[in-house]
């Protein structure tokens, strides 16, 4: 290779990317990507690049840590991510380059230098305790390391932050970085991800003094919601008349986009293609678990009554899988006095075919309040399994009616259930139809509820529902608590709804059936125990038995 040309090479990464893709045998670099190599190659100590799944971020940035090594074979590299395994990935990727690009092959261990894809050293750097390239897991012991180019590659995943501790905690450990890098100014901290919730610790990062960098899939609708975080390449397209929706990476084409879309499902595309976390803005999402009160329920009696609370003394130990400053608590105050229930519901959403659930639902009301005991789902459809399982639930709890949803399934679901109701537990059926949207029909049922502090769910429940999400990222958009926090006005908006929608159904009957008022249920109940004790009063005293003793 001529002098010139490997000149080029060290000082024009855009041009070393090039030539590495040509010898790993990949095209050219897009525009985009060449946008990437750019925004890399200016050398901002704190540069978080946000890039859509699929456009080569962690490539171009492991390139990037063998270019920074060809310039000076003393760089300290660490690269940290959510998954050990990811990051190990990374430097192998560092290390095959090593091997396979002529212009990078002096750098390659010597026999007598570490030479591990954990942590190996390029020739011609000095010894030092830190190796040239390390890799470690977000949740490792960070402190003691010390890097000139610290990557920090999707710390966050749908994993490990799926509730607000989460989040914090890797927050915490994204604050040790400062500690890790060198004093020298050179030294930097290159950040790559892509949000996996709407509560994304990435929009923390501009607040860490991070140069925010966003490069969509597709020129977005509304460029205003990235607060002029939109890359320059991607602004200069809005600038230049592109058409909203356009493909921003000519690796890509539209029919791709829509394929993914429809594969991840329209809100984790918003967040993972077009980097937009504005839904976590709280106005989008109506439905609080702060606004329910949530405490062990009895099956056969509940409370004659409660209070609910806000203080952060009733705050319970409960992951929060809702959005940041959101919570669980318990009630201010739980009569000791406890009654039987008025009433009991169950409710059905029998749709359970493909990747949907059957869902269900079982509510009992006293007083006012109502009391979310069950609810979950079934896969499987209207198989005669599921079928026994639901008698039993209804039988279980002592439901007095079930209602069961008939959009889509003409009655069929009610005559399969009705003869193994029959066998395990007989009980009334009644069909429920909507024409309205369904998230709108369920905010406008469960919201006046929850924001009048009415319903009070089993804690048993919550945490074994929450339990479930946290085991499985696929699992986490079954759950209800998901549901109830996610779910806003926008049609589609949630993969499954199918737990929520059952619970709306139950909720929307009760009211209908009985009404609610907590004050006159309360001072109901209250007249109607002062007149059986009445009642028991004027029996005994009519009784001769108990009169005989007063005669003269």
């Amino acid at each position: 290779m001529e002098e010139e040309e490997v000149k080029n090479l060290v000082t024009d990464f855009k041009a070393f990317v090039n030539h590495v893709w040509h010898c790993i045998g990949l095209p050219d670099a897009t525009p985009l990507q060449q946008d990437i190599c750019k925004t890399l190659q200016e050398g901002h100590r704190r540069l978080l690049i946000e890039a859509f799944r699929g456009v080569g971020k962690t490539y171009l940035t492991g390139a990037y840590a063998a270019w920074k090594l060809l310039r000076n074979p003393n760089e300290k590299v660490l690269i940290v991510s959510a998954s050990g395994p990811h990051a190990v990935a990374i430097s192998t990727f560092i290390h095959k380059l090593l091997a396979e690009v002529p212009v990078l092959a002096h750098l390659q261990p010597r026999g007598d230098q570490r030479n591990s894809v954990m942590a190996f050293d390029v020739d011609g750097c000095k010894a030092t305790v830190q190796p040239s390239v390390k890799c470690l897991g977000i949740n490792s012991q960070l402190q003691g390391n010390r890097a000139s180019l610290l990557i920090a590659d999707d710390v966050e995943t749908s994993i490990n932050s799926a509730t607000e501790i989460m989040r914090g905690k890797i927050l915490q450990q994204i604050n040790e970085f400062d500690s890790i890098l060198q004093t020298n100014s050179d030294a930097s901290i290159v950040g790559l991800g892509t949000p996996q919730t709407g509560d994304s610790v990435y929009n923390r990062f501009i607040d860490k003094g991070f140069l925010v960098r966003i490069w969509p899939s597709r020129v977005p609708e509304k460029p205003e919601v990235y607060e002029g975080r939109l890359a320059p390449y991607i602004e200069d397209m809005i600038a230049l008349g592109t058409p909203e929706g356009s493909v921003t990476d000519i690796r890509f084409t539209h029919e791709d986009l829509l394929e993914r879309e429809g594969s991840v499902g329209r809100t984790y595309y918003k967040l993972q293609y077009q980097l937009d976390t504005t839904l976590s803005d709280a106005d989008k999402y109506p439905l609080k678990q702060s606004d329910l009160i949530v405490m062990d329920i009895p099956k056969d009696k509940g409370p004659i009554s409660l209070s609910y609370s806000s203080s952060r003394d009733d705050v319970l130990d409960i992951s929060n899988i809702g959005f940041t400053g959101d919570a669980l608590h318990g009630p201010q105050y739980v009569d000791k006095e406890f009654s039987n229930y008025a009433y009991s519901i169950m409710s059905i959403d029998p749709s359970g075919r493909g990747a949907d659930e059957m869902g269900y639902s079982v509510i009992k009301y006293l007083h006012g309040r109502i009391y979310v005991m069950a609810c979950g789902g079934m896969q499987g459809g209207y198989q005669m399994e599921n079928l026994v399982k639901l008698a039993q639930i209804a039988k279980e709890y002592q439901v007095n009616t079930m209602y069961i949803e008939s959009n889509f399934g003409d009655g069929m679901f009610d005559q399969l259930l009705r003869p193994v109701l029959k066998k395990v537990y007989p009980v009334s059926i009644e069909e429920v139809r909507s024409s309205k949207q369904k998230e709108l029909r369920i905010i406008d049922t469960m919201e006046p509820l929850m924001n009048q502090h009415k319903l009070v769910f089993d804690a048993g429940m919550v945490r074994a529902d929450i339990k479930h999400s946290l085991m499985d990222p696929q699992k986490m958009p079954y759950g209800l608590m998901y549901q109830l926090t996610h779910i806003t006005r926008t049609r589609g908006c949630l993969g499954h709804d199918d737990r929520l929608d059952a619970l709306a159904i139950a909720l929307a009957a009760i009211v209908e059936t009985v009404g609610i008022d907590e004050d006159e249920a309360y001072a109901e109940f209250k007249d109607q125990q002062l007149q059986e004790e009445l009642d028991a009063f004027i029996g005994n005293v009519k009784n001769p038995r108990w009169s005989s003793g007063f005669k003269s």
